[in-house]
């Protein structure tokens, strides 16, 4: 069951000049569509592009996983619903799962996850900052309406041995 309280959700669609040779999304356009959808979490949290340019601040990327999970084509729709999992002073863990189509259907199974961690920055140094009390309560409130959901690809590594 999908708590929608927690999501901040992107939708989009697939198109045709991200289509690799076998026709599935190329493997590249899947963190693009995950970076549209962090740009949304930035807007959820009080960092839209108007707060960005007059505090100084933004957000960094300082890590990304991402799990290829079933192909996705030409002229799909995709929503990908973005969760806070983590949070500190100044980093935010988010997990993020794409879907086929525009619904929450129950039992509904991502074609890719993804799990990122994002560093606040004050872009005079730039360097590290704790976010601003508005924004930080807003993330906190996005993890705490996720606290109970369960993320199925996250906190994995990357490796051949068995799972």
């Amino acid at each position: 069951m999908t708590n929608e309280a927690a999501l901040v959700v992107y939708r989009d669609t697939v198109r045709a000049e991200w289509v690799d040779y076998n026709g599935h999304l190329r493997d590249a356009f899947y963190m693009l569509i995950y970076s549209y959808a962090t740009d949304a979490l930035l807007d959820a949290i009080g960092l839209d592009a108007a707060v960005r340019e007059a505090r100084g601040r933004s957000m960094y990327t300082l890590e990304a996983h991402l799990n290829y999970l079933r192909e996705i084509k030409e002229g799909a729709q995709v929503r990908v619903d973005v969760r806070v999992i983590e949070h500190d002073a100044k980093r935010v863990r988010l997990y993020l799962e794409m879907f086929a189509g525009d619904t929450h259907a129950a039992g509904a199974l991502p074609v890719s996850a993804s799990e990122q961690l994002l560093l606040h920055v004050d872009r005079s140094g730039p360097r590290a900052a704790a976010f601003d009390a508005d924004v930080l309560a807003r993330v906190a409130a996005l993890c705490a309406a996720s606290a109970a959901f369960a993320p199925r690809h996250a906190a994995r590594a990357i490796s051949l041995a068995p799972r």
